[in-house]
């Protein structure tokens, strides 16, 4: 491939590195020129264009993609269509992620125009999330070295999804004098909401005196009738011979190992009794805060092995934080600090409603009141602190239309570049001190200032660190609210890519809130809009 000036005389079949106008026509970047685009590109005066002209043994980006991705060997693992040289894969389950490094490292080794990015080793990952994303740097590759890739992806998994399993668990509490019955009802309620993520069932409850022989007694019957004992200790392991892993012994069974290198989470202690795991919890596992017990909780419930060099291998990594995008129950955030995360609207109003005809969708009358009124006044009836509102097309008559309310206006002056255009344009108005920015499509007549606060609401309990999405009957729609942690993402944003496609590309935990049907109504057509109650003005 050659890359740089190209004379409009060699360019066909050339695929643009940038934006280019030919008087009334916009080529967008990535778009290959056909012989009309040069007799276009040649009457507007231009004499060369900066594009990549590809070789006889290139493959474009998106195929180069696909082919890598259609190579590799996984488990429970979508693979998404190629777009703009990239290719994602999701988790078609709820499970532990693993990899092989020495795969990945081989493949990014290949040619630095072929990458492959996936989620660490033994992440836990939600159904629906990206864990692994293939890139062509370039917009086109040597066949070459695309065929060196798939060779080192014959047969051998790369990566899978162990899907959790839905397992039975037993839990004895031993007891000291000055133990609260309060704190042993809240460890229940937290390690059920553990098992909960994972279509886990807690089965029985024993509590003990804190001695070695009724624990013992207690973890036989429950091994009897589970899958798993959980032990936790109302005095924390202070020798390998304390109560806990004494029990264990005296019941039968093997330690495979005492103590961790996570913190929290030091005191865990992993053993087997008739052939059930048994886990003595440290006491960080009375809270729902990330911890090592979770470490080991996730692959054993995903049907991972857990060995005593597992274990000691978790060092790195193990000093663990608050980790606003782990998918498990929180202690839940002050509530003033939640209520202040400020959020705005970015409502996007510039589109040529091409679709159409000629009228433009946004100047549809409902119940005789303009769509984009409508839409910009359920959200101004919502949370959010402000509603900015994109235009480019007709955007005269479309501002007109919101004469007389509070609005940012933000213009677009790219909008036939694409929807991009308007989220860069948008975001770059949200104010400062917002948490986050919500993504509202000025032609969803369905969706109402509760749906929005329904949003907003979720944001806000995330901490503000989530994405937050609309959904209906499980399906993905729209609005979109994004954290303040992905504006700068957007600025990379080109053409019709939308926040979407950023959110699967940077993997983002994605929390999707069920509005009903006015998440997947839009109108793009006529019979849409009319379908919907509007009528279109000229």
């Amino acid at each position: 491939m050659k890359f740089g000036p190209v004379p409009i005389d060699e360019a066909e079949g050339a695929v643009l590195a940038h934006a280019t106008a030919a008087g009334e026509k916009r080529f967008r970047k990535a778009h290959r020129l056909s012989r009309e685009d040069i007799a276009a590109l040649k009457a507007a005066g231009i004499g060369e264009v900066v594009a990549a002209v590809l070789d006889r043994d290139d493959l474009g980006e998106d195929a180069a993609a696909a082919k890598i991705a259609s190579a590799m060997s996984h488990r429970n693992i979508e693979v998404k269509p190629a777009a703009t040289g990239r290719v994602n894969l999701h988790a078609a389950a709820s499970g532990v992620f693993t990899v092989d490094a020495g795969m990945i490292d081989a493949i990014n080794a290949v040619d630095p125009a072929i990458t492959i990015a996936t989620l660490a080793q033994h992440a836990p990952v939600e159904k629906g999330q990206m864990v692994a994303t293939v890139k062509i740097i370039p917009f086109a590759v040597a066949a070459s070295l695309v065929d060196s890739v798939v060779r080192i992806c014959a047969g051998r998994e790369i990566f899978a999804v162990n899907a959790y399993r839905p397992i039975n668990v037993g839990v004895i509490q031993t007891v000291l004098p000055g133990v609260k019955p309060s704190v042993l009802d809240k460890t229940l309620r937290v390690t059920e909401a553990r098992l909960a993520r994972s279509g886990g069932r807690l089965t029985a409850e024993r509590r003990t005196p804190h001695e070695v022989a009724p624990v013992a007694a207690a973890a036989t019957q429950l091994a009897r009738d589970n899958d798993m004992v959980v032990i936790f200790g109302a005095s924390a392991m202070s020798d390998f011979a304390d109560v806990v892993p004494a029990a264990i012994e005296r019941a039968g069974g093997t330690v495979v190992r005492a103590g961790m290198p996570v913190d929290p989470g030091n005191l865990l202690v992993l053993g087997t009794l008739d052939g059930k795991r048994v886990v003595g919890a440290p006491g960080c596992a009375r809270s729902p805060k990330e911890n090592g017990f979770d470490w080991v909780l996730d692959r054993l419930i995903a049907g991972l092995d857990v060995t005593a060099r597992d274990i000691a291998g978790m060092g790195v990594g193990g000093l663990l934080m608050e980790i606003a995008t782990r998918p498990q129950p929180r202690e839940p955030a002050p509530q003033p600090t939640r209520l202040a995360l400020k959020v705005d609207i970015v409502l996007l109003a510039a589109g040529r409603s091409s679709r159409m005809g000629g009228p433009n969708k946004l100047l549809a009358l409902f119940d005789g009141e303009p769509l984009v009124r409508r839409t910009v006044g359920r959200a101004l009836g919502s949370k959010a602190a402000t509603t900015i509102v994109v235009t480019g097309h007709q955007r005269e008559r479309v501002r007109s239309a919101l004469g007389g309310l509070e609005v940012k206006l933000a213009d677009n002056p790219d909008f036939a570049d694409g929807l991009a255009s308007s989220l860069k344009a948008g975001i770059a108005r949200v104010a400062p001190d917002a948490a986050g920015a919500m993504i509202v499509l000025g032609d969803m007549p369905g969706v109402s200032s509760n749906d929005l606060d329904s949003l907003i609401d979720a944001f806000r309990r995330s901490g503000g660190h989530a994405v937050v999405r609309a959904s209906h009957q499980g399906k993905r729609g729209n609005p979109v609210l994004l954290p303040r942690s992905l504006f700068a993402a957007v600025a990379q944003l080109e053409g019709d890519t939308g926040a979407r496609h950023l959110v699967e590309a940077e993997g983002h935990y994605v929390i999707d809130v069920e509005i009903g049907q006015g998440a997947s109504i839009d109108v793009d057509t006529r019979e849409a809009l009319e379908g919907a109650g509007g009528v279109l003005q000229d």
